[in-house]
Formats: structure tokens, C-alpha cells, sequence
């Protein structure tokens, strides 16, 4: 997924393995040789190194694939990642006392089939420079469910510009602070922080720092949140099973990127992303099983980085 260019020029994590095999990748926007090597992913079986550098390429989409890290550290294997057995029965919940009850959800047995959106669909953004009564009724409720979240447990299943599936576990706790764990055989783990989003692979002991504030995370962990007001809302559109809100963001240099928020129509509840880089390159996660009753354990969102710093060179 990164070439040995992309690595020493944009950052320094998962690099290309040893053997030589590529994994699949999430484009670098300044970086057209990634797509490249997306194709030769395409062509080649996929081999453990191969899956080990998909898995992290997939992590820094959600993270944004239109920033560049902020720094890259080599890191020492850490010990597995805590899972739910670290969620803290003992912290209370903390919730907004004007918030609206969320319905309670029968478990799912099987993750969902996420939705892909079309790859042909265009949406000028010139169209949508007003929006009706029902656009903007559909929008303030949205943004009082965004608002009204404290804390979110749930399960997820990604799906990358090549189609590949991975599945996993995640935490938030607003404002700021989420937590993928990727199942295995994935190595990699990506955490915020408040401030942060780093994205780290246990099997390549590396580490990549982002600016939280640059990606398009901080739209689901902002404590409240108005979407007509504080994002570029670009389309509102509704049907018999979803709700569906298109944020575009433009950049004088890297170009424009989107981000679509799906919510179910009947319950109200976040369904799925997908994050469309100026390239064209969607990668989609689904959320299922949602819990907001847990509290995650706050150690599950620190990052150490003291002992992850780059050494002087």
C-alpha cells in the first residue's frame, strides 16, 4: 500500500514488507503513485503482509486520507489492545438531560452489508446552496443525535476502495476521543485522543500522528454540533430506510473531499460513512450493535507519546 517513496516523502508508516509484496492502500492525496499500487494490490493475492498494510491503510481513511501525519515514530510491539473488558461499570454515564431517548436495538448476530455508494453518482455543490423545510427539519434532528451522544460502543465493518471487508470493535467517548480496534489477524489500532489521531501497527511497530482538527472524525466527536451552521452540508435526502447528509471540503491544493453520513429513518440512529478523497476513492463503515449505556475505560484513549517519540537522527 505505501511505496518506499510515499513512505520517505509523505510518512513512515507501514512500509513496504521485506519480500516485496504490496499491500492494499487508501491513496495518499499527494501521492498518485498509490494508486498504483492500489491496482497491483488488485492483482496479487492477498498474503499476510499484504492484509498487515491494507488493514493500516483502511485505519488512516477513517482517520482522513486528506491530511498528512504530523509526525511518524517507530514504536515498540505494545500489548494487546483491551476489548470490552475494559469498559468501566463504575464511571456513570454522562448525558445531555435534554437529550432524546434512544430506542433500545435487538443485537445483531451477523454484521450488516454495508452500503456502497455509487461510484458514477456527482454532486455539485452549486445546487445545493438552499435547502426546504423538510431538509432542515431532516438536519436538526440529525444534529440533536450527533449532540445528544456522550458515549458510543459499538461493532463496525469497513469496506475499502478495493472492495476488501475488515471488521472490528469501537469506542467514543466525546468530546474527541475514539478507539478502532481492528479483529485479527489485523496488528493495527487507531486511537484519538482529543487533540490526536494516531494509527498504530503492532506488527510493523510504527506509528502515525494526525492532526485530529484536519479529518473528518471531528464532525461525529464534536460535543454539539449544528450541521448547517458549523459544516458545508452539500445534500439532504431521505428514503424509506435512510437518512443521508453529504459534507464536502475543499482544498486549494489537494482538491475536494466528502464525507456521507447515513442514519436509519425509523430509529434515527447512525448507520454508516463513507469518505470519498479527491481522488474518488471511497472507504465505508457500517456500525452496528450500538450501545450507548457503557462507559469506556479513559486509558483506552491515551497516547503515550513519550516513548513513541522519534529518535534525534
Amino acid at each position: 500500500m505505501q511505496g518506499s517513496d510515499a513512505g520517505s516523502r509523505n510518512r513512515h508508516s507501514v512500509p513496504v514488507a521485506a519480500d516485496g509484496q504490496h499491500g492494499g492502500a487508501v491513496p495518499a492525496l499527494q501521492d498518485m503513485s498509490l494508486i498504483k499500487q492500489l491496482n497491483d494490490l488488485m492483482r496479487n493475492e492477498m498474503t499476510g503482509t499484504g492484509l498487515r498494510q491494507l488493514c493500516a491503510a483502511a485505519a488512516i481513511a477513517i482517520a482522513g486520507a486528506a491530511v498528512q501525519p504530523a509526525s511518524a515514530e517507530p514504536v515498540p510491539s505494545p500489548k494487546p489492545s483491551a476489548r470490552a473488558t475494559q469498559l468501566s461499570a463504575a464511571e456513570p454515564k454522562q448525558r445531555n438531560p435534554q437529550a432524546p431517548a434512544q430506542p433500545p436495538v435487538a443485537k445483531l448476530t451477523a454484521p450488516p452489508e454495508p452500503v456502497i455508494p455509487d461510484p458514477r453518482r456527482n454532486v455539485p455543490a452549486s445546487i445545493f446552496t438552499t435547502f426546504d423545510s423538510a431538509q432542515k427539519a431532516e438536519a436538526a434532528k440529525v444534529s440533536a443525535y450527533l449532540s445528544s451522544l456522550q458515549t458510543l460502543v459499538g461493532q463496525f465493518v469497513q469496506v475499502g476502495p478495493d472492495g476488501s471487508k475488515l471488521t472490528g470493535d469501537f469506542y467514543i467517548v466525546k468530546p474527541g476521543k475514539i478507539r478502532f480496534e481492528y479483529d485479527e489477524p489485523s496488528p493495527v489500532s487507531m486511537i484519538a485522543d482529543g487533540q490526536s489521531v494516531v494509527v498504530r501497527d503492532r506488527k510493523l511497530a510504527t506509528q502515525d500522528v494526525y492532526p485530529l482538527s484536519q479529518t473528518p472524525l471531528r464532525y461525529l466527536l464534536s460535543d454539539r454540533i449544528d450541521l448547517l451552521r458549523d459544516t458545508n452540508v452539500v445534500s439532504i435526502t431521505s428514503d424509506d430506510l435512510y437518512s443521508n447528509i453529504i459534507i464536502e471540503e475543499k482544498n486549494a491544493i489537494i482538491g475536494t473531499s466528502r464525507l456521507l453520513l447515513m442514519f436509519g429513518t425509523k430509529d434515527g440512529q447512525l448507520k454508516q460513512w463513507t469518505v470519498t478523497d479527491p481522488q474518488g476513492y471511497d472507504t465505508t463503515v457500517a456500525v452496528y450493535n450500538l450501545d450507548t449505556s457503557r462507559r469506556p475505560d479513559p486509558s483506552m484513549f491515551k497516547i503515550d507519546y513519550t516513548n513513541y517519540q522519534t529518535p534525534p537522527g
